[in-house]
């Protein structure tokens, strides 16, 4: 199956590269074109099989992703990008849900991943696009492709909350409560962990060669998706995290480089499975419905969009052309509606057959839009009247002042700051105790009878050294939120006020706030441990003058651990600002008749020769310090790199050593 699966979508890349076509959309018709609902039978042995080998392309799109994330130019940009994409996403999740529960009669969990199928626009498909139409420089493209990855990053958190609540077909308020409150766990507690963790060791892995650095990255990025999956959330949200956390290491360029062709084959093969499980059939029967949902996607994601970017400042033309660039769905319906019949079990639903035709449809439209936006948005500015656009502008000048004028002050930052330490910590603490539970679950007698046999015991004192570890940085986090209370109490205070009455205000802001922070901290720990606890009165007791006995241990060992663990944290939120303040490396240019650069024909003496066996180095004394190959560029190869016809070699030297060089190459073409 693999074999087969790897020589169509080999075969469709070549032909649609030629063609200079979106691959994706070759890649989906030739798994149609498999397909046994096409033909009636089936080129694949095992569709099951393809199916999981298939469910890779989603570990590593989603790992790409993450890898690609930048916090600092999603910042430059979340003034505009962060409320198109939330607003657009919530508007297609209900217009989803609305379509199906009122027009198609489906029920609420089935037209809820309808909503999240068509609330995504395709990132890949959108950055293909515009790269081949040579529009990167463009100021309506960095919205368009910060809102996409926005999108795909709120899709990511959409999938794991209704994944989590699929097992029936309606969705309760308390379920979706539940779900939610586990998803933030796992979230928070994921990437404060995995910032602690991941960046360190994968700089430190990457020191040792890239075979290390990649199978490390896989290594934690399996693992953290089988956690996801383990807690029902899915596995696109653990790989995404993983891609998040490697993108805050040193190594954040090679790792994307080494994952890439992983990523380009099992997108592929992801794709044609995705494909094979299309019925051309079921797509007519339903050819109203994918109608309609195809103008909804257009129509509706066309308006959010639009209606956003005015009212986030942007004037009328840039504004029609993100709107064309987003109206359309791509590789996460695919996924939603994967997950929504392995979710639910529902495979008589023609949900997955909408949704693949709708992708397919909008997809194919896209490139389209994109070309005829220009004169559209053109058109747009010409024929809107002149007093609007004078209150447009307007409206974009008070919005830009109310924009500025609301930036939180210092004080306010402060406090912020400390409340969500706290929460973080808080949510730290119920994680810990979750985890201690799961493990509990496992049958450990195969390691051995006795630990299985007192496992809760272990489990629970475990716990509570974990507990133990937060209690001195929340209590630093409340004793400085306390000092920023106690200011506050004073702001308006004349200054003529004794200063005795100044410090008595302010110490007993910060104690109340203290108090408060140590209750909520004892409340949970205290909550936790009736569940955590064995039932033994002696074994509790135990547990209790084992904590005692820790303290000192603690204050020796655990909280400058937990300090040391703080500052790799903050190391690893900075690694993207630290990268972007690196000077630039000098370039040193060589005079034009010290370089050359030679393409080798078939018939070239040096073809099918290493750089060793040629030893050019001593025979011309010029050196190669590149081959191009296939569009590729090869800095420096080594002794052992094997000359192909079509290679350009790049050389320096003097210009008796680059004639000698020509003449050991032989017969070459123009470069």
């Amino acid at each position: 199956d693999l074999a087969v699966l790897m020589s169509v979508a080999g075969v469709i890349a070549i032909v649609f590269q030629k063609l200079k076509w979106p691959k994706v959309i070759g890649y989906l018709f030739a798994g149609i074109l498999m397909s046994r609902h096409t033909w009636g039978g089936n080129f694949l042995a095992d569709e099951a099989s393809a199916q999981t080998i298939g469910q890779l392309g989603i570990v590593f799109l989603m790992l790409t992703l993450g890898l690609g994330f930048s916090a600092s130019s999603m910042k430059k940009v979340k003034g505009i990008s962060g409320p198109m994409a939330l607003f657009d996403t919530v508007i297609m999740i209900w217009l989803g849900y609305t379509v199906g529960t009122k027009i198609l009669g489906w029920g609420t969990v089935q037209s809820l991943f309808l909503g999240a199928a068509i609330c995504d626009s395709a990132t890949t498909l959108l950055a293909k696009t515009i790269d081949e139409m040579g529009w990167g420089g463009r100021k309506f493209v960095k919205y368009v492709m910060a809102t996409s990855v926005l999108e795909d990053v709120l899709c990511v958190g959409v999938i794991a909350l209704i994944t989590g609540v699929a097992g029936g077909n309606s969705l309760s308020l308390g379920a979706a409560g539940i779900s939610l409150g586990a998803l933030a766990v796992f979230f928070i507690s994921t990437v404060v962990i995995g910032m602690i963790v991941v960046p360190k060791l994968l700089n430190n892995v990457s020191k040792t060669g890239d075979e290390a650095l990649l199978l490390t990255l896989l290594g934690c990025c399996f693992f953290v998706s089988y956690i996801a999956y383990t807690l029902n959330f899915s596995i696109a949200l653990g790989a995404f995290l993983m891609g998040v956390l490697g993108a805050a290491s040193e190594a954040r360029e090679r790792l994307a480089k080494l994952v890439d062709p992983l990523r380009s084959m099992f997108a592929a093969v992801f794709f044609v499975t995705i494909g094979c499980l299309v019925d051309p059939s079921a797509c007519l029967d339903n050819i109203g419905t994918i109608l309609i949902l195809s103008a909804v996607v257009i129509v509706g994601k066309g308006f959010n969009c639009f209606a956003m970017s005015i009212l986030t400042g942007q004037s009328i033309k840039p504004s029609v052309q993100t709107a064309l660039g987003l109206a359309q769905i791509g590789e996460f319906a695919f996924m939603v509606a994967l997950l929504y019949t392995t979710a639910t079990g529902d495979g008589k639903s023609p949900m997955y057959q909408i949704v693949v035709a709708v992708s397919l449809i909008t997809t194919c439209l896209n490139p389209l839009m994109l070309k005829i936006s220009d004169p559209i948005g053109d058109w747009a500015e010409r024929r809107t009247p002149k007093r609007m656009l004078k209150w447009l502008n307007q409206y974009h000048t008070w919005f830009e002042r109310v924009r500025n004028a609301t930036v939180p002050g210092e004080a306010s930052r402060r406090i912020r700051k400390n409340l969500l330490l706290l929460a973080v910590y808080l949510v730290l603490i119920f994680a810990f105790s979750v985890v201690a539970s799961m493990l509990c679950s496992f049958d450990w007698s195969r390691f051995s009878e006795f630990f299985n046999l007192h496992k809760k015991s272990f489990f629970a004192l475990a716990a509570n050294l974990a507990f133990l570890t937060l209690l001195k940085p929340i209590w630093t986090a409340g004793r400085r939120l306390g000092d920023e209370v106690g200011s506050m109490l004073l702001t308006g205070v004349p200054s003529k006020v004794s200063g005795n009455w100044r410090k008595s205000v302010i110490h007993a802001g910060r104690n109340f706030t203290l108090l408060a922070v140590s209750l909520v901290a004892a409340g949970e720990i205290a909550m936790l441990n009736v569940n955590l606890l064995p039932e033994e009165p002696e074994v509790r007791i135990g547990i209790v003058v084992a904590i005692l006995v820790s303290l000192p241990l603690a204050y020796r060992y655990l909280w400058p651990a937990v300090s040391a663990a703080g500052a790799e944290f903050r190391s690893a939120l900075e690694t993207e600002s630290r990268i972007s303040e690196q000077p630039a490396s000098k370039v040193f240019t060589l005079p034009g008749d010290h370089y050359g650069r030679y393409r080798l024909a078939p018939e070239s003496p040096a073809v099918g020769l290493t750089i060793k066996a040629l030893d050019i180095r001593a025979k011309t004394g010029a050196s190669i310090v590149a081959v191009v190959r296939e569009g590729g560029r090869n800095r420096n190869p080594g002794a052992d790199w094997c000359f192909a016809p079509g290679d350009e070699a790049e050389a320096i030297g003097s210009p008796k050593e680059l004639a000698a060089l020509k003449d050991l190459l032989g017969v070459i073409s123009p470069a």
